[in-house]
């Protein structure tokens, strides 16, 4: 869950849309990794992917913002209590 967090708040803190390369760097991943986790994303509707003339990015959605909400949510509480 920490990694889809970290693509997730990549995207998130690149105004809501980012390129392949540049996510696959942000969260240190293989190309094969990215992809995977990228498909998994898609599939949950968690991110889009877009293309636009010859370039693609990845675009987080609603529900992708929701994951980052409630995971922050799941951190305070598990900090709070010492869990």
């Amino acid at each position: 869950m920490d990694i889809i967090n970290e693509m997730l708040l990549a995207i998130e803190n690149k105004n809501g849309r980012i390129k392949p390369t540049h996510l696959m760097y942000k969260a240190n991943l293989s190309y094969k990794l990215l992809k995977e986790y990228t498909d998994e994303l898609i599939t949950k509707g968690m991110i889009e992917k877009k293309d636009e003339k010859d370039k693609s990015f990845f675009e987080i959605t609603k529900k992708g913002r929701e994951f980052i909400y409630q995971f922050r949510k799941m951190i305070e509480f598990k900090n709070t209590f010492g869990i």
